[in-house]
Order: C-alpha cells, then structure tokens, then sequence
C-alpha cells in the first residue's frame, strides 16, 4: 500500500460538492494534481462505481476469490460487502475517490479509501488506505485554512472531528426516493420529521406523486407520509426537503406518564429472563444502587462486549441476534440496550434518525442512525451506544447527550398504522415502507444535508 503524504492538496470545495467524504459521514482523504487549467470532465458516479468493482473483482480473481490489502505487516483476505455509493466523488481529470466496505473471513469489516486513475473502463488504483476497523477510525482528518488535509491520531482530533457538533446546528435535509417500476398498485409510508422541543423543522419543499396524504401514529406520536401509488408513478422521485434546527439533547423532564410499553416486550426486542440475567451479569455489585448507575452498567457492558459490524444478518434492531453474535449496527446496539435495561425495570425507549456529518458543511449521508432513552431519576436520559463504542473518548459523552448535528424520523417499534402495509406493524420508520401490489418491495432512498452559514 502506498504511503500517503502528510499533507494531501484538494480541490476547492466551492467547485465539489464531495470533494472531502468520509464514510458513515466520518472525515476522508481526497487529492488532485496541481495547476488543473481545464474543467472536470464529467464523469458519472455510476461509472466510479463500476471501475471500483471491476478492480475489486479483477484482483480477487487472481487471489482464489480474495482481494488483498496490505495493512502494516499484516496482509488482509477480503470480500467485498457495499461500495458507499454516497462517497464516490470526482476529484479532478480523470481522477476518482471510493470508500468500499470489505470483511475478512472472520466477519470483520474493514473500511477502505481508494483513489482511481483514468478514463470511465479504463481506472486503476493508485492508491489504497485501511481508514476503520469495524466503524472505528485509525486516524481523523483537519483542515487547514489554505484547504489541505492532514492526518490526527483520533487521540488528539476535536469532538467536532469525532462527530460531534455541540450547542446547536442548522442544516438543510433532503430525504429523497427514487420510485421503481411499479406493476398494478402499490402502497408506500414515509416517515415525516416534526418539531419537538429539541428540533424544529420547516418543510420547505415536497414533491409526492400519486395520492398521498399524511397519517397519524398517536402511539408514538409520529407523522407518515401515506402514498397510494398506480403504474403512472414508475421511476418518479419523491422529495421531501426540511431547513432544520437542532439543539443537543442531554437528560430532560418529561411530565407524560410513563407508558407501559417502555417496560414490555416489541417484536424484536424481547423482555425475560436470558436479557435479566445478562443485565444482572452487567450490573454485578451494583443491584441495589439507582436506576442510572445501573443503565450505566449495562451502557458499559455493551460498548465493552459488541462490536459494530454491517456484516452479516444485521440492520433488523433484532435483540436475540445481538447477545448471540455481539456484533451488528446501531440498530443492534440499541436493542440489546432496551431488552436488557426493561428486563430489569429500566424504562426504555427508541427513536430513529439520520446523523449529519461534523466535519463538512454539505454532502451525501451514509443511511439511517438509531439511538435511546432510559428513564431514571426522573428524566429521560439519551444514550448513543454504537457512537460511543467507535470513539470511547466520547463514552462518558453518549452516556447523557447526542449531539446538535442529527435530525430525529421517527419514535418507537412496532408501529401499527392505518392504512398500515399488508405485512403487519412496522419495525422501525427511517427508510421508505413500500408494498408492490401487498408484497414487499425496495425503493432506492438518499440522504443529503446542507449546513446553513
């Protein structure tokens, strides 16, 4: 592998829109060759796309079905598992950034920069970089004001490096679905941001074909976005556009009851026994303490026992899947954290959202984030669990806080709407529900942010 520079020109990014990227919206190399005269010749991402796969299967080829990577003295046997197709960016003439996630044969996922040489079916490699081990970062990234980057050992790097933006942050959001073909009828529910007391949200603009209407979860106060849809919106976007302003979260009163359901069983996030006695297991000595000592227990227990892995069956918030394998998402993390908190009285519960990259000012968002509450000494107290495995410096952080830098979807599991999908309740709202004539179906979904100046 190629040694990188300390530090690594850039193309202005008044004229790229990713021109600096970093996968799951963390900081990421980018260069161009110097004195470019002539303009950026387009090149779709598609085509960065396909040259990176073309690479990637050229080379695991020759290798018994293995793409090789060389990290230090160790040389890593990988599979390809997802190109972040949010990150894929022209840096200049004939010059390409990939982020590709590869796993080992142990299931551990490496993250991995590739800069590409040349013309779309003609690209080779010039570079590669091992950025994350299973979402964890080996090093950050800062600007200097003349616009170049240089390395930070993650022990010296800011919060806001780290994905923090404290205080409060405003950000233009763009949530958008690209609808496939659709044969007979279909039916699709979208999750609708709404103002709270700590986001307010504008709907600045909306563009939804077909039928629609917006429908009420009052369980978990939610809004949804309901479209019956026909043949005639095949391939048509769906767009929804929010100026949002944000305030960190910490500890806060909440005067509601509390619902019965903080403390009961949902689909996948199961109550009893096997999560009271991992939850007694975590809190040892600390059975008669308070409810927040022991919720810091069980927070600890899971940063120190999981492993944030995309790899596998995970995604599905499934609790069972999370104490058996430790591994998973944000989704896993947080579900194993609610089972095993109301097993032992703990209420606990879920919300689902989208985290805004700290580090840029505008740029794709790579997917959907989760996190929770527990609520002890008479407030709820938010925790970001997954966040605080990949960066422990911000442990004590995500124990108590989440960030200005995010913008909230949806609350709750299991939701029951009405018209609700022929499948039954949902599992959690981020991404679009869409059922093609009653059966399952995908639309291709992408978020985007502008931070306002």
């Amino acid at each position: 592998m190629k040694n990188l520079s300390s530090f690594v020109p850039l193309i202005c990014l008044c004229f790229l829109c990713f021109a600096f990227v970093g996968c799951q919206s963390k900081e990421k190399d980018t260069k161009q060759s110097d004195n470019i005269t002539k303009p950026t010749p387009k090149v779709d991402i598609a085509d960065i796309e396909d040259g990176i796969k073309a690479f990637i299967t050229n080379k695991a080829a020759e290798n018994d079905g293995y793409f090789l990577v060389k990290d230090d003295n160790k040389l890593l046997r990988l599979h390809l598992v997802r190109v972040h197709t949010e990150y894929l960016s022209n840096l200049g003439p004939n010059s390409h950034f990939a982020c590709v996630d590869l796993a080992d044969t142990s299931g551990d996922v490496y993250d991995v920069d590739f800069f590409m040489e040349g013309k779309p079916g003609e690209m080779e490699v010039t570079e590669t970089t091992v950025h994350k081990l299973n979402g964890k970062p080996f090093y950050s990234w800062k600007q200097k004001p003349d616009k170049t980057w240089y390395r930070l050992p993650v022990a010296e790097a800011s919060n806001k490096l780290l994905g923090v933006i404290e205080g409060e942050d405003q950000f233009q959001f763009n949530y958008e679905v690209i609808l496939p073909t659709i044969e007979g009828t279909a039916k699709m529910w979208i999750p609708v941001a709404v103002t709270d007391h700590f986001q307010e949200i504008e709907l600045i603009k909306q563009e939804v074909p077909g039928k629609h209407e917006i429908i009420k979860d009052d369980v978990n106060k939610n809004d949804i976005l309901f479209l019956d849809l026909s043949s005639e919106e095949s391939g048509k976007p769906v767009t929804l556009v929010y100026n949002v302003k944000r305030k960190e979260k910490g500890p806060y009163e909440d005067s509601s009851e509390i619902a019965p359901r903080y403390l009961e069983s949902s689909a996948l996030m199961p109550v009893g026994r096997r999560f009271r006695e991992l939850a007694l297991e975590a809190i040892g000595e600390k059975k008669k303490d308070s409810h927040l000592m022991q919720a810091r227990a069980i927070y600890d227990y899971i940063i120190d026992n999981m492993k944030y892995m995309k790899y596998g069956d995970y995604g599905k918030g499934d609790s069972i899947y999370a104490c058996d394998t430790k591994t998973g998402n944000c989704t896993e993390f947080h579900s194993l954290f609610i089972s095993m908190a109301r097993s032992v009285g703990i209420p606990a519960r879920f919300s689902i959202g989208a985290a805004i990259p700290s580090d840029r000012d505008e740029g794709g968002i790579d997917g959907y984030h989760c996190w929770a509450e527990f609520y002890a000494d008479g407030k709820w107290w938010p925790v970001d669990i997954s966040e605080g495995n990949k960066y422990t410096a911000l442990s004590t952080y995500y124990f108590g806080r989440h960030p200005a830098n995010r913008i909230e979807f949806s609350r709750g599991r299991d939701l029951i709407l009405s018209p609700g999908p022929e499948a039954g309740p949902v599992n959690f709202m981020a991404y679009p529900v869409l059922e093609i004539n009653g059966k399952s179906a995908v639309a291709k979904t992408t978020f985007s942010f502008t931070r306002a100046n």
